[in-house]
């Protein structure tokens, strides 16, 4: 039997994401939210600069724990010894806060049409599913720790896209830290296991990640 090959690599990824409601447009737009969102990737042992990506939603919110969303990313890519590509994608979006005695969990549910570049002009369609848990430390409630797991699967099989089925992985686990009600800074280790277009070699980057978030 041939053992799966697995490709490990080390990295980092940067992002920054504000988020906020539109009532500071107009107050009758209060439940209407704006996502913006853009992050840098680093990969081949932190030396190269492979992938960046743009990210806007608008979204409403059902409850004050419940939001929609309808979203578009722009992701360009340029991996090791090829040529620069872009992936654009389109997708409704669903996220459910729930607090509890021990922390926030946070659920987030999006399922991307993925207009892939080359010359056949294909959509892949691909859900991802994250869950996310805070849990402020009784020193100092400005400090969690933190965790989230993200599963992506691919329903259809393209060309482009490669075949059906698990697609990857993103696990995090690290630290935030809230500087007030607009800000929050979050860092650690990310692992990302990826399966290539055949499901046969794979490959799994150790990450170091650092974001910013912005609520207004």
């Amino acid at each position: 039997m041939v053992q799966d090959d697995l490709l490990q690599d080390a990295g980092a990824w940067a992002q920054v994401v504000g988020e906020g409601s539109l009532k500071v447009v107009d107050p009758s737009l209060e439940k209407t939210r704006i996502w913006l969102e853009g992050q840098s990737r680093w990969d081949d042992n932190f030396s190269h600069w492979y992938q960046g990506m743009a990210r806007a939603a608008v979204g409403y919110s059902l409850t004050d724990r419940a939001t929609i969303w309808a979203g578009y990313t722009y992701l360009p890519t340029q991996n090791v010894g090829k040529h620069s590509v872009a992936q654009q994608d389109v997708w409704p979006a669903f996220r459910y806060v729930m607090p509890t005695s021990l922390g926030t969990l946070s659920f987030r549910t999006m399922i991307e049409s993925n207009f892939l570049p080359g010359n056949n002009n294909e959509v892949r369609v691909r859900p991802r599913q994250m869950i996310k848990f805070m849990h402020p430390l009784d020193f100092d409630p400005r400090l969690s720790v933190i965790a989230w797991d993200e599963f992506f699967v691919i329903l259809n099989s393209t060309r482009s896209g490669g075949q059906s089925g698990f697609n990857q992985n993103r696990a995090f686990a690290g630290l935030g830290w809230t500087f007030n009600k607009n800000f929050r800074v979050e860092g650690g280790y990310l692992n990302q296991y990826l399966d290539d277009a055949t499901h046969t070699n794979n490959t799994m980057h150790h990450l170091m990640m650092g974001s910013l978030f912005a609520n207004f």
